[in-house]
Order: C-alpha cells, then structure tokens, then sequence
C-alpha cells in the first residue's frame, strides 16, 4: 500500500488519551474525548479529529480548558434541558446533553437540550448519531468556534460556520446523515488544506474586494461564503441565535476565535434534540417507509458525469469502510506535528500500522 501512514482507530485513541493524560487530564474523560476524536477520523471528519489534538493541548497549557469540570443541568422541564459544561472540553458536554436528550424524549416524546460554556465538540455528526440506537432521529447545532462569515454584503466577520446535523433511522437501509456548516465549506478544511499545502477550490474563500481565494495560508485575509448566498448568511444566523443565544452561550461578535486565543473561556453553545419515533407512531412502519424513499432516490436516472445518486451520509459510511479494512490515513506533515507533541509531553510517538 502507498501514501500516507494508516493506523487503526485504537491507535489514535490510545494516543489521544495518553497526550491528555500526560497534559494533566483525568484519565476518563481523556479516555472518552479520544475514543470520540477518533471515530471522527475513522468516519473522514479529518478536519475535526486527531488534527484538533495540538490546538487543544495549547488550550489546557494556556489555561483556556477546564480539566475537572462539573458538567451539570441548570434548569430543566419535562422536554427540555439546559446544561452548563462549566468550560469542559467539548465532547465531554455533547455527550452528556445526547444521553440527556435520549433519557428525557423516553418519556416526553422529544427533548431538546442545549448547554453553554462549552467547547469545539468535533463533527457534529457524532452527536446526531447517538439517538439513533434508541430508535429516535436525533438533530445537532452549534456555533462554531471562530467568526468566519460576514453578513451577507457585509465585510465584518460577525457569525461562524456554525454547523447542523440529523441522523434519520431506516429498517434495512443505512441511516441517512446529514451534516453541514452553513458555508460552502468547514474551516477545519481550509486549515486541513494548508498543513497539506493544498490550494482551496474557487467558491469556498473570497478576499475582502470579493474576488476568489484559494491559497490557505492566506485565509485570514478573506471570509468563507456561505451556502446559497444570502440563505446561508440566514441559516448561519438563526443558528447562532438557537445554539448560542438562547442558551446563554456566545453569538456574534462575542464568539472568541478559539484558532488564535487559547487562555480565554468561548462559551461555546450548541443543542441536541432528540425525537422518540415511537412517539409518532409505529416505528418500523416509519423506518420501512424511510428505505423506501431511499431506494427511490438511489433508482434515480443519473444527469451525464455523475455514477449514482448519493444520500447525506454515503460518502463518509464508504470512508469508514476503507478505514476500517486498510487503516486511517493521516498526512506526513500532521504525524510529524503529533510525534513532535509526543516528544513534548512525554509520550510513545505513533507507529505505523499500515504502509
């Protein structure tokens, strides 16, 4: 096999959890945030796994992290949940509020829980999954963790990527995933895209007199778009409002870019909801239903350079495949980075698993 090093999940997880522990994390919850990160990578979400480990290890070093929080709910009702992450890392408060949600739409039909003082969490699709092994369809926001967007004919980087994500059950099918920013792409990508010293595809970045940016070293000189033009820019805000402002957490102009400022507390906000099917109706009357507009959709006559047509959730179910059978790959310029954060800490480097 040629190209990058691969390695297995265990690999990276174990690696993760020992860099945290090394950095003064306790062992469960370093334990719970590696295996989380590591998932990300083994289902493609590069931008958003073990390449997030030096920033984060910055963060606790600087003092930005709480490493013994007490993740809590502040307020709650039969449907609904608030929940303070007491600036814990952000998997830890995600995975709380999903286990929350799940718990609370048992009995109520759907809940919705939201949390502030919170952290990046990774790919929103891990918490939109969580539901689903409980027959529930489950739905993620956040605001993303650094202002990259500027109202639409604006210049002034006033809202962030934030992010959605659903994950809808079928009976036979594989369940359809959903996850997106609001921009024509994550900024986790552009920064993927300049430790790899790729340029960035045209439509993703313009600089500030509008014309296309693709070099991604140069990002801060210019501003992501967001999807559909001035729908974006809409969905974009009214996100931040739902994730951020109603549950006390950072919108806006308050959002701290967690890129560049590592000592300061972000606030970070996002929601889970979690929706019983059995709630509705019955469940595999609704699942058999789901594979059935699948299977519609996949039967769909192809427009002429496209092979098949794809559901939310394929290309990232045919990545994990490949992990899982020939190993994770991860660029040459991201291990020497993470053999380099071994060395400082005090760890085993990684090793290759497959080559």
């Amino acid at each position: 096999m040629t190209g990058p090093a691969r390695y297995t999940k265990k690999q990276l997880s174990d690696f993760i959890a020992s860099v945290f522990v090394a950095s003064g994390m306790p062992e469960g919850n370093a334990s719970v945030i590696a295996d989380l990160m590591a998932e990300a990578d083994l289902n493609g979400s590069d931008g958003h796994g073990i390449f997030r480990l030096p920033g984060y290890v910055r963060r606790i070093r600087e003092g930005g992290l709480n490493l013994t929080p007490d993740i809590r709910v502040e307020t709650e009702k039969s449907g609904m949940a608030l929940v303070n992450g007491d600036n814990a890392q952000g998997h830890l408060v995600m995975k709380f509020c999903a286990e929350k949600a799940i718990e609370k739409a048992k009995e109520s039909g759907v809940a919705w829980v939201g949390s502030h003082h919170s952290n990046h969490a990774g790919p929103a699709n891990l918490y939109a999954k969580m539901p689903l092994a409980h027959d529930m369809i489950g739905l993620y926001v956040a605001v993303g963790n650094a202002n990259h967007l500027p109202p639409w004919g604006g210049t002034e980087m006033l809202l962030s990527t934030n992010p959605i994500a659903a994950a809808v059950p079928g009976l036979e099918e594989p369940p359809i995933v959903l996850d997106m920013a609001t921009t024509v792409a994550a900024f986790g990508k552009v920064k993927t895209a300049a430790q790899r010293g790729e340029d960035m595809p045209e439509g993703w970045m313009i600089d500030k007199q509008g014309q296309p940016l693709t070099d991604p070293t140069r990002a801060e000189e210019g501003f992501l778009l967001p999807i559909g033009g001035p729908k974006g820019y809409g969905l974009s805000l009214l996100f931040g409002l739902l994730a951020g402002t109603l549950n006390g957490a950072a919108c806006g102009e308050d959002v701290v870019d967690f890129n560049a400022d590592f000592k300061t507390v972000t606030n970070t906000g996002q929601f889970i909801v979690a929706i019983d099917l059995a709630a509705f109706g019955d469940v595999t009357g609704f699942k058999r239903q789901v594979d059935d507009v699948i299977r519609a959709i996949k039967a769909s006559p192809t427009l002429p350079g496209f092979d098949q047509v794809l559901l939310p959730g394929d290309t990232s179910r045919k990545k994990r495949e490949d992990h899982k059978a020939n190993g994770i790959p991860l660029p040459t310029a991201l291990v020497t980075a993470l053999n380099g954060l071994a060395d400082e800490v005090g760890v085993e480097p990684l090793w290759v698993q497959y080559q």
